[in-house]
């Protein structure tokens, strides 16, 4: 482990690469094997036999919830599905123009109001703004986007999960059966992943003893961030900038040539596949084999295969999630507010984690200024 010494002289790791900053149970990534765990628990496994509802319950209590204790949680999330009016008010105040993520931020801030419990930070009160918060998630998401496009919020169905209650709330009538499942899946993929930026900013914020809606909305400033969020709504941007399978191969030429980088390959700590494009591969064929139209799935194939060949780079979580949810309906700049809907439960089980064994998170920086410079008065400046 890197580390900074108090001392002059002592060394720092840039960008805090390789710095464990946190001892944490709730995920794992083995870059060098391509392996994701939440909780001890394989994503492969999550993947094929979990819903999102139990992967939240996983990564809060550090276990798989028996029948009773899912349903009960189950219900909880549905119970708190609604977003206060004065929230869904004040959302409509907002430009049409703002950007999906600053309008969920925004919006997020001011939940706190609402809630007479914010600052109780008790564990069993802090889960319960945990639950509120993974609840209305989805729900602010969609408002927003309908109302953007001058249409009314549609009220979220408690008789739904989170996956189909979205996708009902934002295209106004229930998603099959199919699409429900794999934006069940793609929640689960995208719940958490280690210390990220956002998921550490959440972190940082916690450790002040910082309510959780303070957190959370700190989190959402991290994503925001181009560098962390906002990568596959520029993969789906390119795809449709290519346009078609022929030509993939001369645009990522030039691209490469001109040194451009191409979003949705490689990976700060994958050194293989990230283990979650496996199953977002899988997703885009699927999805434009029910569609009847499997041209962005052949380019998106199109496309891995010429950057392995010319970089020996793999894809990551950003690169077939962009065609998956195009595919959806899903417009392109909700695709980050979505990794929010997601990544909620991971931030919310990390806060609950800090909460639990709380210490201020307050590094050091390795000083490379002047010293003992001497003070010149203005007159002789």
């Amino acid at each position: 482990m890197t580390t900074k010494a108090n001392a002059p002289g002592g060394t720092s790791a840039a960008g805090l690469r390789g710095v464990a900053a946190a001892t944490s149970s709730i995920s794992d990534v083995n870059g060098e094997e391509g392996e994701l765990i939440y909780q001890g628990y394989n994503i492969h496994d999550l993947a094929e036999h979990s819903t999102f509802e139990e992967v939240i319950f996983l990564l809060w209590n550090k276990r798989l919830p028996g029948s009773s204790e899912l349903s009960e949680l189950e219900r909880s999330i549905r119970d708190a599905y609604e977003v206060p009016s004065e929230v869904i008010a004040l959302i409509k105040q907002f430009p049409r123009e703002a950007d999906p993520i600053d309008v969920l931020r925004t919006a997020v801030s001011a939940l706190e109001f609402y809630d007479n419990d914010a600052r109780n930070l008790r564990r069993e009160v802090s889960v319960k703004t945990a639950i509120k918060l993974t609840a209305q998630f989805p729900t602010l998401v969609a408002a927003a986007d309908r109302i953007r496009r001058g249409l009314e919020p549609i009220k979220p169905d408690p008789n739904l999960n989170i996956a189909a209650n979205f996708l009902y709330q934002l295209k106004g009538e229930r998603p099959s059966e199919h699409d429900a499942h794999i934006f069940d899946v793609c929640l689960i993929l995208h719940a958490d992943h280690e210390l990220n930026a956002s998921t550490f900013t959440a972190r940082v914020v916690a450790g002040t003893l910082a309510d959780m809606y303070a957190s959370v909305t700190a989190a959402i400033g991290a994503l925001s961030g181009p560098l962390h969020g906002g990568a596959n709504t520029n993969v789906m941007k390119t795809l449709l900038e290519i346009g078609s399978s022929e030509n993939v191969e001369p645009y990522i030429k030039k691209a490469l040539a001109e040194k451009r980088k191409i979003m949705g390959f490689g990976h700060a700590v994958y050194r293989t596949e990230d283990p979650r494009a496996t199953h977002l591969r899988k997703f885009s064929k699927e999805m434009g084999k029910a569609a009847g139209d499997s041209k962005w799935y052949e380019m998106s194939r199109k496309i891995e295969e010429v950057i392995m060949r010319e970089k020996g780079l793999f894809p990551n979580v950003d690169f077939f999630s962009a065609s998956t949810y195009y595919m959806m309906g899903i417009p392109l700049d909700l695709y980050t507010p979505i990794f929010a809907v997601s990544r909620i439960s991971g931030w919310t089980g990390h806060i609950l984690e800090q909460y639990a064994d709380n210490k201020l998170i307050r590094p050091r920086a390795e000083y490379v200024g002047g010293r003992d410079v001497p003070y010149v008065t203005i007159d002789k400046r």
